[in-house]
């Protein structure tokens, strides 16, 4: 009767059996709504393919040690992501061997964990074996800790669609905003100054006799300097104008319908009372 963990007996369980991902990812508690821990992985019978234990990781219930809960002594509830442990007590825990490697797990090593839980579910049925050999024991002879009893709760999922709102980024155009260089003739008037030398000549009124010696003096000649402005025209460059490029985000409600299924109860009662809860 070798155990298997749940991914090498069913290597594509996550794509063919949500529930089953589900239920790995369930918190454990106890029936007086303690939380255990949480479940850590599943144990499967290799030969029957039949789930067997769950691997409990206790948390910080009882620090850093992960415990087999068989399968009977579950009651599993999807709709709370839970599972409780029917009669499972801290002392019980405590008392259970760690579980560290599956190679470890083999019929002395089961025996010890059946024989933590046996007390808190002993029955009266005359069936029940008082004993267990090696040799002939069996799953089956124990109901109460393998078997999932489906009379006590089955459950049926009612599933329905619903829209879903994301939103993508995408680019829808693009400003591009360069510049260009243009020509034109200016024009610039700059008033400039000229001399000119003006030559008079008048007739004194009065002619006073004058010394020979200061007259008739050859080579003599009066100069006179004579300026004028001249445009100096060059070009500068400046600012004429600052151009200022930014964006601003609008925002805008976008409606979408689409038709979404769900699933509602059919109950057929077949003419008897029921309750629902």
């Amino acid at each position: 009767m070798a155990l298997v963990k749940l991914e090498e007996f069913y290597p594509e369980y996550r794509e063919n059996s949500s529930d089953i991902d589900d239920i790995k990812s369930f918190d454990v508690y106890a029936q007086t709504n303690e939380k255990v821990g949480s479940v850590h992985n599943i144990l499967v019978d290799e030969q029957t393919g039949k789930f067997r234990y769950f691997v409990v990781d206790t948390g910080f219930w009882v620090f850093g040690k992960k415990v087999l809960l068989p399968v009977g002594l579950a009651d599993i509830h999807y709709t709370d992501k839970r599972i409780y442990a029917k009669g499972l007590t801290k002392q019980q825990v405590e008392n259970l061997p760690n579980f560290d490697d599956l190679e470890k797990v083999d019929y002395d090593y089961e025996e010890q964990v059946r024989g933590v839980y046996r007390p808190s579910v002993a029955t009266s049925a005359v069936n029940q074996p008082a004993t267990y050999d090696r040799n002939t024991y069996n799953y089956e002879q124990e109901p109460s800790l393998y078997d999932i009893n489906k009379q006590d709760s089955q459950i049926l999922k009612l599933y329905e669609e619903r829209l879903i709102a994301n939103k993508q980024r995408r680019k829808v155009g693009e400003v591009a905003v360069g510049k260009h260089v243009e020509t034109e003739t200016a024009s610039v008037a700059v008033l400039v100054e000229k001399e000119r030398v003006i030559i008079e000549r008048t007739n004194p009124t009065n002619a006073t006799p004058t010394n020979p010696d200061e007259a008739f003096r050859e080579g003599e000649v009066a100069r006179m300097e004579i300026y004028e402005e001249t445009p100096d025209i060059r070009k500068e460059t400046v600012v004429r104008e600052e151009v200022r490029v930014q964006k601003v985000v609008e925002q805008e409600t976008a409606q979408a319908q689409d038709t979404v299924r769900r699933e509602e109860l059919d109950v057929d009662t077949e003419g008897r009372p029921i309750v629902d809860k």
